[in-house]
C-alpha cells in the first residue's frame, strides 16, 4: 500500500489529507504528519497503515479538544462528555484526556479557582451557589472545598452589594420578593434576612 498524494484541506487549513493507492484514507494535523515520517511514495504494510490510521483517530481528537479549550476552560467532566459526544470510545478518551493533563491543559483545580474569580468579577454570588455550579461541572467535594475555602470574597459584604443593586430595581422593592431572589442565588434566610435589617442595606 503506497502513500499517493498528501493535500493540504481547503476548510481546516492545518490539517492534511492523505491517500492510499489514489484513495482518501485519513488525515492527519501538520505537526503529526511531521512527525510520523509519511511522504508520497511510502510503501506501508496493512498493519502499518492501520497503526496510522489509529494515530490520525487520536491526533483529530486531541485538535478537537484543543480548539475547544481555546474557547474556554473546560473541567475533565466537560471534555469526557465532549468527546463521548463526538462518539470516540473510552479507551481514546482516556488517552487523549491524560495526554491533555500532562500538557497542562487539563486541571480541575485550575479550573474550578479561575470560575469562582470569573463569577465573582461577572455578579455578586453566593459560595453555595458556586458549589452547585461547579458540581455541575463534576468538580470533586475535596477540590471545590479547597477552592472556595482559598476564595477570601467576604460573603456578608457580596451579599449587602447585591441587596443595594437589587434595591434599584423596582420588582425588588417587595422585600419577600427580594429574599426569595436572594435564596435562590443561595444565600441563606438567616443571612438575607440580618443584611437586609442593617441601616446600609
Amino acid at each position: 500500500m503506497k502513500i499517493t498524494d498528501i493535500k493540504q484541506q481547503l476548510k481546516r487549513q492545518q490539517r492534511y489529507s492523505i491517500f492510499v493507492d489514489e484513495k482518501y484514507a485519513f488525515s492527519l494535523s501538520e505537526n503529526e504528519l511531521m512527525k510520523s515520517g509519511i511522504r508520497i511514495g511510502r510503501q506501508y504494510s496493512e498493519v502499518e497503515l492501520e497503526e496510522l490510521q489509529q494515530t490520525a483517530v487520536l491526533d483529530k481528537a486531541y485538535m478537537r479538544s484543543l480548539n475547544l479549550l481555546s474557547r474556554r476552560a473546560r473541567s475533565e467532566w466537560e471534555l469526557r462528555d465532549y468527546l463521548k459526544r463526538k462518539d470516540y470510545d473510552p479507551p481514546t478518551i482516556d488517552i487523549i484526556l491524560n495526554r491533555l493533563t500532562k500538557a497542562g491543559y487539563v486541571d480541575d483545580y485550575k479550573f474550578a479557582t479561575s470560575w469562582v474569580e470569573t463569577r465573582h468579577l461577572l455578579k455578586n454570588i453566593s459560595q453555595r451557589k458556586l458549589w452547585q455550579e461547579l458540581k455541575q461541572k463534576r468538580i470533586s467535594d475535596d477540590v471545590i472545598s479547597q477552592v472556595l475555602g482559598e476564595d477570601e470574597t467576604d460573603e456578608q459584604d457580596t451579599l449587602k452589594d447585591l441587596i443595594a443593586k437589587k434595591r434599584t430595581q423596582s420588582r425588588y422593592q417587595d422585600h419577600q420578593k427580594l429574599i426569595a431572589y436572594l435564596m435562590r442565588q443561595g444565600y441563606r434566610y438567616d443571612d438575607v434576612k440580618a443584611a437586609m435589617t442593617e441601616p446600609d442595606s
